[in-house]
């Protein structure tokens, strides 16, 4: 079992997995907010951590000082963005009933004051806050190291947890587009979507089914790209930022054959039989024409297979943003796959312009 689920913790398996589950759990969301689907999991879950803890490996890595509040968000994180579906759900049949969603009855709709009903939430939470923050300080020592030196890093070297996903995404992108570009985009999006969604409804109260492609978009990559990146990196990776399985030993020998190759080599040098030409321009043009055809062509399938109504909600503007946002976003997993099943490295290599797509 052991052996079968470090396999299938491969992030080419892991991550289609994912993506599988994150549909499923969107086509069957009335089961997916209700509170047995909730017991059922949180039962499996609780189950399989207390089986995986006697596993030395596996609770070394779960246990560590650095990853003990790394396994505390993403508990919390699945359980509120179950919670959010769960209400979503029961204000999705309230709504269908014909009655006004949870948040709309007289007794929410209800004003009190800030004095004394929030001071004194926001008091009692700053008190339990700083009793968990104590207790956890007495508990777990602090995962400080020995002072900097400039001959030795630490091997795996790793960011922050928060940085952990940027750290991921180096492994499939050059820098300046895992560290500057993606990073800087998704600020731009999350900035924006208050001006791009225009869509009333929702306002104010939990909902799925009539913000289904909002929630949808935003929680795929939240969920399944940004979370499972930080997984990934946190648990998954170890010495020389190599894959181990969850209860593999971390052996900083292990070493994984990675032949990485560029688009161009593998037309002019595999399908064409030749030298890689010397002018960049004419060496790059097939990934060029890729890159360009992605973001030209990808907009007009979109618009012609399911946008058209959107595009007349929104007008051309606010859309044509959105779907180039999405098209950025999707670029992740479609350059992980990539990188998995054909060793890809870059699409665009143009180091003379430093510019590596």
């Amino acid at each position: 079992m052991k052996e079968f689920i470090n396999i299938v913790s491969d992030p080419v398996y892991s991550f289609t997995g994912a993506i599988i589950l994150y549909f499923l759990a969107l086509k069957n969301m009335t089961f997916v907010g209700s509170k047995k689907f909730f017991m059922i999991l949180a039962t499996v879950v609780v189950l399989f951590f207390g089986w995986a803890a006697s596993d030395k490996i596996f609770f070394t890595i779960i246990s560590w000082p650095d990853n003990i509040p790394i396994t505390i968000l993403l508990v919390l994180v699945f359980w509120l963005t179950w919670y959010s579906f769960y209400k979503g759900v029961e204000n999705d049949k309230r709504i269908e009933s014909g009655e006004p969603p949870i948040e709309g009855t007289p007794e929410n709709r209800e004003k009190v004051w800030a004095w004394p009903n929030l001071v004194y939430t926001e008091l009692f939470t700053i008190i339990l806050g700083t009793v968990f923050l104590i207790a956890w300080s007495v508990l777990f020592k602090a995962p400080l190291e020995e002072p900097a030196n400039p001959t030795w890093a630490p091997n795996p070297a790793k960011a922050p947890w928060y940085f952990l996903g940027l750290q991921e995404m180096l492994v499939y992108f050059d820098p300046w587009i895992a560290g500057v570009l993606l990073p800087g985009l998704i600020i731009v999006g999350l900035i924006a979507i208050p001006y791009i969604d225009i869509n009333p409804k929702g306002n104010g109260y939990y909902t799925f089914k009539e913000r289904k492609f909002a929630i949808s978009t935003f929680m795929f990559g939240w969920l399944v790209l940004w979370v499972f990146l930080i997984i990934t990196g946190t648990f998954l990776r170890g010495p020389n930022w190599t894959f181990y399985g969850p209860f593999e030993f971390w052996d900083p020998h292990k070493v994984v054959a990675a032949n990485n190759i560029n688009i161009s080599e593998i037309f002019w040098i595999k399908i064409l039989g030749m030298g890689l030409p010397h002018n960049v321009l004419i060496r790059e043009i097939v990934g060029i024409l890729m890159v360009l055809g992605y973001l030209a062509v990808g907009p007009f399938l979109i618009t012609k297979y399911w946008g058209k109504k959107l595009l007349e909600k929104m007008g051309p503007a606010r859309y044509y943003i959105m779907v180039y946002l999405i098209l950025i976003m999707m670029g992740l997993p479609i350059k992980m796959y990539l990188r998995w099943f054909i060793n890809l490295k870059y699409i665009v290599f143009m180091p003379e312009f430093e510019l590596n797509i």
